[in-house]
């Protein structure tokens, strides 16, 4: 196969409109999710060895806190400046440098010899994650056609459920073998092995994104990884052969001239203010304002009940840390169903409907758990599942993946910083939420003042009906920020 492409919309055009179900395609959207795993098994980890953390170090309930919250802070400012740093730099290098900050941190993590070290190493594992989350959600959107996008993209929750499972599985010969108040570090140093391997995989399989290069690299690069991961032939018109006037990429094209075609953009990426300032322009205020309720309240809501699922076995079945690791992992499992099933429903369902249903399930099963009183044994197990599964199936994904989805390529890696940050701001509040009401409350009454979390997230989605399944946001009027700099290239 052969194409010509005379501007970066045909570059677009062509990723966009190829079938995605490709070998190689799939391989790559397999290796940015493997980041995922990581995230989510460095974020969970620390929970399934916190009891023997605790005990070995005579933890107060206020260093607990900081060093549950700790790697969250880190991912927010991870977050705000992998945003601006992917849109500069590509998202290609920022996977290489993110994968090599998750080993030498998870490695350090396991060795630190008291607090204050595992503190920096926890916050630098989070800063790692704050990066990485914009550079996966960028790539495997720049790498999939328009009508599976949000598959792919979605796909990621089904992989964070994967490795919170994984965590259990991997941790319980260590505990069965006698790791005793070592645990823990068993817990957090492993990490660095899933990290290894999917750095490896990137190295070997990933190409910079082709969208980001037509409009960072120029065309003659975009059009080399075309051919080396599309395994066709490209040819660039040259600047004086543009298809005619008014043509895609031709000398009346908007923004576009042949003499820019002929080099590499000199700006990448918008500048940081200039882009935040984008996002809250009216033309994506209410996108911005959506992606940013949903993966705040799914970040809360599952940041105090899913990450505190050891401690809440322990309190409704009464058994020991062997039982917590096992029914931890079973309880996850309803995530991999939810995460997987929802993947598949994105195209047909949206992503809005899918958020909405899942919101009224959470609510649900956290109303009744808080009417429940804490009790109820293996009923009241089923219904953590049933909680994770609604998140998982609902809010959980589309968040990030709204936000992923509902931008222009210039605008979209400081769209899924700008995301992953406000998930992080979630992220702490859930952290500090669940411990603090539990010893104020109890677990019913903590319970049902998680339900108001939800509950807002579904009122949001009431007023803001934004949906971008199935939309072109690439061809269509770039906000005020977007065409200045486009302008100005």
């Amino acid at each position: 196969m052969a194409i010509t492409v005379r501007s970066s919309r045909d570059i677009i055009d062509f990723v966009n409109s190829h079938p995605t179900g490709t070998r190689r395609t799939r391989i790559l959207a397999l290796v940015a999710l493997g980041g995922i795993f990581v995230d989510a098994y460095d974020f969970t980890s620390l929970g399934l060895g916190l009891h023997s953390l605790t005990g070995q170090w005579k933890l107060t309930a206020f260093e607990v806190g900081a060093l549950t919250s700790i790697m969250a802070a880190g991912a927010l400012i991870g977050a705000l400046c992998g945003g601006y740093i992917v849109d500069r730099v590509g998202r290609y290098k920022l996977f290489v440098i993110d994968l090599v900050l998750f080993v030498v941190a998870a490695i350090a993590a396991g060795l630190a010899p008291d607090l204050a070290v595992l503190l920096i190493c926890r916050f630098l594992l989070g800063f790692g994650v704050g990066l990485d989350m914009p550079a996966s959600f960028s790539f495997i959107t720049e790498f999939t056609a328009t009508p599976d996008k949000g598959k792919y993209v979605n796909s990621w929750q089904a992989m964070w459920y994967v490795a919170v499972v994984s965590a259990g599985v991997i941790l319980l010969p260590f505990y069965l073998g006698g790791a005793g108040q070592d645990l823990w570090r068993w817990a957090v140093g492993l990490g660095a092995l899933p990290a290894l391997v999917v750095l490896t995989l990137r190295l070997i399989y990933t190409e910079e994104s082709p969208m980001w290069a037509a409009h960072c690299l120029g065309l003659a690069e975009a059009g080399r990884i075309l051919e080396r991961s599309y395994g066709i032939t490209v040819t660039v018109a040259p600047a004086g052969d543009p298809g005619g006037p008014g043509a895609p990429g031709g000398p009346d094209a908007p923004g576009e001239s042949g003499q820019a075609r002929a080099r590499p953009a000199r700006a990448r990426g918008l500048p940081g203010l200039t882009a935040t300032r984008t996002l809250f322009s009216r033309r994506y205020l209410s996108r911005t304002v959506a992606s940013s309720a949903i993966t705040m309240t799914q970040a809360t809501q599952y940041y105090a009940v899913g990450f505190y699922i050891p401690t809440i076995s322990l309190l409704i079945l009464g058994a020991g840390t062997l039982q917590a690791i096992v029914g931890t992992s079973l309880i996850n499992v309803a995530g991999i169903v939810g995460g997987t099933i929802q993947a598949y429903l994105t195209r047909r369902l949206g992503l809005r409907r899918l958020a909405m249903a899942g919101y009224v399930l959470v609510c649900a099963c956290a109303v009744t758990l808080g009417l429940m009183g804490g009790h109820g044994g293996y009923a009241a197990a089923g219904l953590i599942a049933a909680f994770i599964f609604g998140q998982s199936a609902g809010p959980g994904p589309q968040g990030k993946t709204m936000a992923a989805l509902s931008y222009p390529t210039p605008l979209r890696g400081a769209a899924t910083g700008w995301n992953e940050a406000m998930s992080r701001v979630g992220t702490i509040v859930g952290f500090y939420l669940f411990p603090t009401l539990l010893s104020a409350v109890g677990l019913g009454a903590t319970m049902l003042y998680v339900a108001i979390v939800p509950a807002i997230g579904f009122a949001v989605l009431l007023v803001i009906r934004w949906d971008p399944i199935g939309k072109d946001v690439e061809n269509e009027e770039p906000g005020v920020g977007v065409a200045a700099h486009l302008a100005a290239r």
